[in-house]
């Protein structure tokens, strides 16, 4: 049964200051769940930037909420697996023609059990499953017996299983909502963690990057498969995408590295687009040998910045790559200040040197912060002659 959202205008007058943001009205939703039962939400008219998606007021949390924490190495990757989809997601939903929802057909029961690894009769037995129950997505492990000791043989290649719901105005009936389409994000593991035993030291082996594309394609065409025996969405468009995280020590995230549209009504994947993103730690090895320019500008603006401090040196950057180009650097400095009369100095100096140093068509971001917090902000968006800074009270 498709959801349908139903929309009665209601007037909102807003007394804004002149220098404000030009708030629209809003519309208010009924969401049609039965005929005994209707659910009402907001659908904001106003988006303040092209790049976002209008998103259901009140938020509807995710059915599978929460679980995205546990199955993550770092808040690095859980940040960057949940926004690296919306982009995924805007190749093919427009953001000024759909409404954003977190996904409500996968459950964290179904998520849980789709992460398991498969199971063997003999394991099955042991763990006293059904065979309807044993959906795992992750290989068997063989050797494991009723104890999953995750050896160095058999992977675990997924981690995580996310999805995104995308609605869609229903032609010829002005405010009507229904769903248009669903984006699923497939994290999987560059690394792979394990046990020679139960309780035993965790040991860690590289999962090649050609074997773990392999394997997400492979379970890609699988969660395809089980997401069309669903009645809601038997006949929507899906996107479904591979992410590859990062280590538990890694300090950028992963990124989405490939992602395939399958029709409505259709359970076969019929191509891959590549997806070119990626994270770089400056300063780094990786950032001096395969982007040496972008290196170059980071050391010299790291230089100034210890000269202001001569024996400091914890500025540390991260740039995000698309198509091998610089796009945006994030620089944190955390520092000691002994007044906010030197942290505005230190500010000042510091906006000098992003305007001095950068190139105008890479997004700059600096924070500053130091023992009690955020200090001042710095954003230098591409082709800006005059940066926003700001320094907190």
């Amino acid at each position: 049964m498709n959801k349908f959202f139903t929309v009665i205008a209601v007037s909102v007058v807003l007394l804004l200051a002149a220098c404000a943001p030009n708030f629209q009205q809003e519309d208010k939703i009924v969401q049609e769940e039965d005929a005994e039962t209707s659910e009402k939400a907001i659908i904001p008219k106003y988006k303040i930037s092209d790049d976002y998606y209008r998103t259901f007021m009140p938020f509807e949390p995710g059915e599978a909420r929460g679980l995205v924490v546990n199955n993550l190495n770092t808040r690095y990757d859980i940040h960057e697996f949940e926004t690296g989809l919306l982009r995924i997601a805007q190749n093919t939903f427009d953001t000024n023609k759909f409404v954003f929802k977190e996904g409500q057909y996968l459950d964290s029961a179904t998520v849980s059990s789709w992460l398991n690894r498969k199971y063997t009769k003999e394991q099955l037995k042991d763990r006293d499953m059904k065979e309807e129950n044993n959906v795992g997505l992750n290989p068997v492990d063989p050797g494991s017996g009723d104890i999953d000791t995750r050896n160095e043989e058999n992977p675990i290649y997924l981690a995580h299983i996310l999805e995104h719901n995308y609605l869609e105005e229903v032609g010829g009936k002005e405010g009507t909502y229904k769903l248009g389409g669903v984006v699923i994000g497939l994290a999987m593991n560059s690394i792979h963690y394990y046990q020679k035993e139960a309780y035993g030291a965790t040991y860690d082996t590289e999962i090649p990057h050609s074997k773990l594309e392999a394997e997400g394609k492979k379970i890609a065409a699988e969660v395809i498969k089980r997401l069309r025996k669903m009645d809601d969405l038997k006949e929507v468009p899906i996107t479904i995408a591979l992410f590859e995280q990062k280590s538990r020590s890694s300090v950028v995230p992963g990124n989405f590295f490939a992602y395939a549209e399958v029709g409505k009504g259709s359970s076969e994947i019929g191509g891959w687009q590549n997806v070119k993103e990626k994270y770089i730690l400056f300063p780094s090895e990786t950032a001096l040998q395969n982007h040496r320019e972008d290196m170059t500008w980071f050391q010299n603006f790291k230089q100034d910045v210890e000269e202001f401090f001569p024996n400091y040196n914890g500025v540390v950057g991260k740039g995000f790559y698309l198509d091998d180009q610089l796009q945006t650097l994030t620089i944190s400095i955390p520092i000691q200040f002994y007044g906010k009369s030197e942290a505005i100095g230190f500010t000042q100096y510091v906006t000098g040197l992003v305007m001095e140093h950068f190139p105008d068509y890479v997004a700059v971001e600096v924070n500053v912060s130091s023992v009690y917090g955020q200090e001042a902000v710095i954003v230098r968006n591409p082709n800006q002659d005059e940066p926003f800074v700001h320094v907190y009270q």
